[in-house]
Parts: structure tokens; sequence; C-alpha cells
């Protein structure tokens, strides 16, 4: 049996300061290009690329790390503060509940990871919306769950490229 590699603890720093960089930046990115349709808040979801990717490479803690402070620094820095802050929470920690568990089935790719991940994430901000607004929010779920599916199919296709990539060029991570 090969023994595995353990990264050393600068190593674990410096990886994950890459994968927090690149979530902020792809939200930053995000902010820049807003998708005016007639359903709010469709995105393309690229900050879900780091998540995708993190959860085969660095494990499910790691990447709940790096989505945590991914989410509360943008929230100040490229939302509404709080408000954006409770819905980006909300999706996030469903939509990574959901791809934790379906990548420990090993039942889906990343594709179907990311995709249902993307639903579960939509499906976190419109229960907080409900919450908050006291309104029927849920009757934009359909559109939602239309465009979370093609984002998380792209999101996903990408998260398998670069994951195949990282582990050819730098191996298995074992944190």
């Amino acid at each position: 049996m090969a023994k595995k590699k353990h990264t050393s603890p600068a190593r674990q720093a410096a990886l994950y300061g890459i994968l927090i960089s690149l979530a902020f930046i792809f939200s930053y990115i995000e902010s820049l290009f807003p998708i005016n349709l007639a359903v709010p808040g469709i995105k393309l979801g690229l900050a879900n690329l780091v998540a995708v990717v993190g959860l085969y490479t660095i494990g499910a803690p790691g990447t709940i790390a790096v989505s945590l402070v991914r989410i509360v620094l943008s929230s100040l820095l490229f939302g509404a503060g709080f408000s954006s802050m409770m819905y980006g929470l909300a999706g996030g920690a469903l939509s990574l509940t959901v791809m934790i568990i379906c990548k420990k089935s090993c039942l889906l790719s990343h594709v179907g990871v990311s995709i249902l991940g993307g639903a579960a994430h939509n499906l976190g901000q419109l229960t907080v919306a409900a919450l908050v607004l006291n309104s029927s929010v849920f009757i934009y779920f359909p559109a939602l769950l239309i465009a979370g599916t093609i984002a998380g199919a792209l999101v996903g296709v990408l998260g398998g490229i670069i994951t195949g990539r990282i582990k050819k060029y730098v191996g298995p991570i074992v944190l």
C-alpha cells in the first residue's frame, strides 16, 4: 500500500490562501457583471468552482472554511452587508451540505455534485428571502432551478478538468 504524502503547514496555508483568493476574485467578477433577467438572483456561480475543486482536493472541512471566509468577505465588500451575508451563508451552507453528501456517495461526477449544489444554493437563498420578506418568493424557484442547472453543469465540467490537472501535477493532497 502506497504511503500518503502529507502537506506541510506552510503548503497547506498557501493552498488555502490561493483558494480563498480565487473564490474572492470570482465573487468580485460576478458582482461586476450582474445578470438582469426577469428573475432576481441568477448568477453564474463562479465562486462555486472553488468549492467544487476544494471538495475534491482539500476535502470538506477545508472547503467549508474557504467558503465561509469568501462569503463573509464578499458580502462585506461587494454585497449589501449583513443581508447579502445571510443569503450567502444560507445558500452556501445548504449547497455545501448537499455537495458533501453527494460526493461521499460516489454516485455522481463533478457535474452532478455541482448541479445539485447549485439547486440547493438557490433553495437556501429563497428560504431566507421568504422568511425575511414574508412573501412567496418560491415562484422564482423553477427559473432559478433551470439557471442553476446550466451554471452548475458548466462549473462541474470546469471543476472536473481543474481537479484532474491539479492531481496530475501535484498528486493527491492530504491535509
